[in-house]
């Protein structure tokens, strides 16, 4: 790189078009020479690729951290969601008054008032 090159330019910028250029330019969708399909693109914000593979140090220190990210990013997700079903679990519990999961609630009560303990009809 020389020392006359800008270094907040990383790449070239296209000369500035003339006026005759730039309304025919804009009249085809594009503005000042960029396509309007590159509308968004911004020479300031661009993350050009490496030139060169990081060495082996490094790229294991990245992704040791990447792996802690991940179990971290994971725990947190495990604990949010059972945090969130106890949650609402005793909310139901406070609002039924009672167990709100049927499955786990005892059989009812039997009830004998209408079984015979003889089948002999009764008489007056």
């Amino acid at each position: 790189m020389s020392e006359s090159s800008n270094p907040k330019a990383p790449y070239p910028v296209p000369p500035p078009s003339s006026s005759s250029s730039s309304s025919s330019s804009s009249k085809s969708g594009s503005r000042n020479g960029i396509p309007s399909s590159a509308k968004y693109h911004n020479n300031n914000n661009v993350n050009p690729a490496e030139t060169v593979n990081p060495d082996a140090a490094t790229l294991r220190d990245q992704w040791k951290y990447a792996i802690r990210q991940y179990a971290k990013w994971y725990s947190h997700a495990w604990g949010t969601a059972i945090f969130a079903g106890v949650t609402f679990f005793a909310l139901g519990w406070l609002i039924k008054g009672g167990n709100p999961i049927p499955s786990f609630h005892s059989p009812p009560p039997h009830d004998d008032t209408h079984a015979h303990k003889d089948n002999k009809p009764t008489t007056p």
